[in-house]
């Protein structure tokens, strides 16, 4: 029988403690609980009011990974649940607005994914994302070369950009916006992409076509549609290894010159948001949101 763990009040389930989930490093299910309880003060304000799909990978990323959009069964009523609309119709999806939800949710064995807009307001796009992917023999660092473009763009904008690990092998980066949809929103993330591959044509591409992608930067404008939802900050990543989705400084991203240098397991969170706080926190200011020009 399962333990049972009391988390503000709420009575919960935690079962396979010492089940190993990535085997490259014995990391278990236990420690994937124990890194979110760690993080839940800077992950859980990325997650509130948002719509989550979860990724799950009950097995270990080896064995079977799927996605649950919908309510999972068996989910505890006291889970906050939404309404939200689905090209196939509404479809009732969790929120994970608190640490008993994180637990649960975590408990899952999942990635948090979320979209860029809030269940109250999915009318209104709140978030830009462009998804960097490199195709090889590029890494990473030819992602930064892209995202300090980018970065420069966007503020020529007046709009302020963060970045982001994607956890695996590329670069996430977000911005907070405000008065204008999801459409408005891809269409000017397609504009800002066409032109980087323009400003760099050795080395960013705007379009998804594989045969045109070794050696370039895929920048990934397409997540910006309302259906699409993008890996959420601190969520680990069901990869070989406990690696997480993790904020980074601009200066980070300007000195990176090895792959391996923006490479962050679940291990070296906590230290990190010890040093420097929620690196993302802007982005929850809806003072500081942008506006499309």
């Amino acid at each position: 029988m399962a333990p049972i763990t009391e988390v503000e009040g709420r009575r919960l389930p935690l079962s396979n403690l010492e089940k190993v989930l990535y085997p490259a490093t014995g990391f278990t299910k236990g420690e994937v609980l124990h890194y979110y309880a760690t993080v839940a003060e800077v992950l859980l304000p990325h997650l509130r009011d948002r719509a989550v799909s979860f990724l799950r990978y009950p097995d270990g990323p080896d064995g079977q990974v799927f996605f649950t959009k919908n309510v999972p069964p068996g989910t505890p009523e006291w889970v906050t649940t939404a309404e939200v609309p689905r090209v196939e119709g509404p479809s009732r999806m969790v929120l994970v607005q608190d640490l008993p939800s994180l637990m649960w949710a975590a408990n899952l064995v999942t990635e948090f994914h979320t979209h860029q807009w809030l269940v109250d307001t999915p009318e209104e796009a709140d978030r830009i994302v462009f998804d960097l992917d490199p195709g090889a023999p590029a890494s990473i660092v030819q992602c930064c070369e892209v995202a300090l473009w980018l970065r420069e763009r966007l503020a020529a904008d007046g709009i302020e950009a963060y970045a982001k690990t994607s956890g695996s092998k590329g670069l996430h980066l977000l911005t907070a916006v405000r008065g204008a949809s999801s459409e408005q929103v891809s269409e000017y993330a397609k504009e800002l992409a066409v032109e980087a591959e323009k400003a760099m044509p050795r080395l960013a591409l705007h379009r998804m076509t594989r045969s045109l992608r070794p050696g370039k930067v895929f920048v990934d404008w397409s997540q910006n549609a309302a259906r699409k939802t993008t890996a959420t900050p601190y969520t680990l990543r069901a990869r070989s290894e406990p690696t997480v989705s993790a904020p980074v400084t601009w200066e980070e991203v300007e000195e990176c010159g090895a792959p391996g240098r923006l490479d962050f397991h679940a291990r070296d969170i906590a230290p990190r948001v010890q040093d420097y706080g929620d690196l993302l926190a802007p982005l929850l200011d809806r003072g500081r949101a942008g506006r499309l020009p």
